[in-house]
């Protein structure tokens, strides 16, 4: 699909705009209270070869919370799937855990869930298969 030279200009000036509003709100400790919007799979992947992996872990944090949790865009179910086709593995994984763990534990914070993002990181298998669990383990348990 041919898209004009300006729109391209312009996405990408909104993505730069995006990836530091991230950056700030990081270090205001305050990005988990942004609600995800449309574009922001691919700003991700701009900050991501703007500011290396340390900001990338709390984005895909942020992105894997928001998309458990159906906040902002991801109430919609078709942008679910369509951050879904988006987003790296290990985000999706995590996204999975928590969203299991909310169920099994609905007043968990955010801090009490760390540990999943770093199992999804490292042991993506072991994570996804411990969703699959707590979800069969909640369904034959209702």
């Amino acid at each position: 699909m041919w898209v004009p030279k300006g729109a391209n200009v312009r996405e990408a000036q909104r993505n730069a705009a995006r990836a530091d509003e991230f950056q700030a709100l990081r270090e205001l400790g305050t990005l988990e209270q942004t609600e995800p919007r449309d574009g922001d799979e691919a700003v991700r992947d701009k900050l991501t070869r703007r500011a290396g992996g340390c900001v990338q872990a709390d984005v895909d944090a942020w992105l894997a919370h928001a998309l458990a949790a159906h906040l902002g865009r991801h109430r919609a179910p078709a942008a679910r799937e369509a951050a879904a086709g988006l987003l790296p593995p290990p985000v999706l994984v995590h996204a999975g855990l928590l969203a299991e763990l909310a169920r099994l534990i609905p007043d968990a914070g955010v801090d009490q869930l760390a540990s999943a993002a770093r199992l999804s990181t490292s042991e993506p298998e072991a994570a996804r298969a411990l969703a699959v669990f707590l979800a069969r383990a909640r369904s034959e348990a209702s």
